[in-house]
């Protein structure tokens, strides 16, 4: 009787039947559980794992100052490299080798400018500029790997896709610094070197420009690279050749320049230069980029986005005043 009356007042909480504290642990269990939802809600969104998927990398943004700069340095480019065929018959066209000096002089402050034009707009912060060393070092020690054999230069392909992650006015910059850079660490150092950088410049830049950099992923991404890989391979040496045409003596009448002739019979033997000269170094170059994009590129892609996602370059930086241990 008794052993019955103690079963049922222990299950009617009763004074007879099992202790209490059991109930009270659990009582407080359900009370952690209902506290532990909000301290995560709590934690910011940044505190979650760096290398789950997050939202989709964003280039170095180009604001109207750093698009400024980039057209003046463009505008400048453009001319030292055409003027020639403008000049007239009786023009010192010899002296294009020696305004180099004056072209790296203009070069330098304005690739500062579009440095700062970008800083200014708030686009590059200090990762942005860690971030352009380390890539121009990469870029500058890849190089000398092909020694210029056969045009033979694996530092396109890193180019291209830097450009393509990090946006054209990054690229701009890259591509001068690494052509700087890489003419100190080989002995490259000639009245060619601010043409160079320009050209690579406008390479790297390109890759910037190209469309779909926040949706088109995958195979498609990757031929899209590999495509303007191989075509800006044939334009930089293009562009390269239309500086050292006018200045190398000694050419046959078909293929050589004409100071004062007409800039369509001039192009025609520009062409014929290209193609008697050039053609099989341009190839080379075009061939390696593409093979390099094709087998590196998801690899070195993914790197790069994931360093860009997590350096945050658009993140603005805010400070809020400490609470009290009552409101945290």
């Amino acid at each position: 009787m008794s052993t019955g009356d103690s079963g049922g007042s222990g299950g009617s909480g009763g004074t007879i039947g099992p202790p209490g504290p059991p109930g009270r642990r659990e009582r407080h269990d359900r009370h952690d559980r209902h506290d532990r939802p909000a301290a995560r809600a709590d934690r910011p969104a940044a505190a979650a794992r760096p290398d789950r998927p997050g939202p989709a990398a964003r280039p170095v943004r180009l604001g109207p100052r750093a698009v400024a700069a980039l057209a003046l340095v463009s505008a400048i480019g453009v001319v030292a490299f055409c003027w020639p065929l403008l000049a007239d018959a009786d023009a010192a066209v010899t002296g294009h080798a020696q305004d180099a000096p004056w072209l790296f002089a203009a070069l330098l402050p304005l690739l500062v400018g579009v440095v700062v034009a970008t800083i200014a707009d708030g686009g590059m912060d200090a990762k942005a500029v860690a971030m352009l060393g380390v890539l121009a070092a990469a870029g500058a020690a890849l190089r000398p790997l092909g020694a210029g054999t056969a045009g033979l230069e694996p530092m396109f392909f890193l180019m291209v896709l830097s450009g393509r992650v990090l946006g054209p006015g990054f690229g701009f910059v890259l591509g001068s610094v690494t052509m700087f850079a890489s003419a100190l660490l080989t002995g490259g150092v000639g009245p060619w070197m601010p043409f160079q950088m320009l050209a690579m410049g406008w390479f790297t830049m390109g890759a910037g420009l190209l469309p779909g950099s926040d949706r088109l992923r995958g195979r498609a991404e990757l031929l899209m690279l590999a495509g303007y890989g191989c075509a800006a391979a044939f334009a930089y040496g293009t562009v390269m050749n239309l500086y050292g045409w006018t200045i190398v003596p000694g050419l046959a009448s078909g293929v050589s320049f004409q100071a004062g002739a007409p800039v369509a019979e001039n192009l025609v033997r520009f062409g014929a230069y290209v193609l008697a000269t050039s053609l099989g170094w341009d190839l080379g170059r075009a061939v390696l980029t593409v093979v390099l994009t094709l087998a590196a590129g998801p690899t070195l892609l993914r790197a790069l986005r994931r360093a860009t996602r997590r350096a945050a370059f658009e993140a603005r930086v805010t400070f809020e005043a400490a609470g009290t241990p009552a409101e945290r």
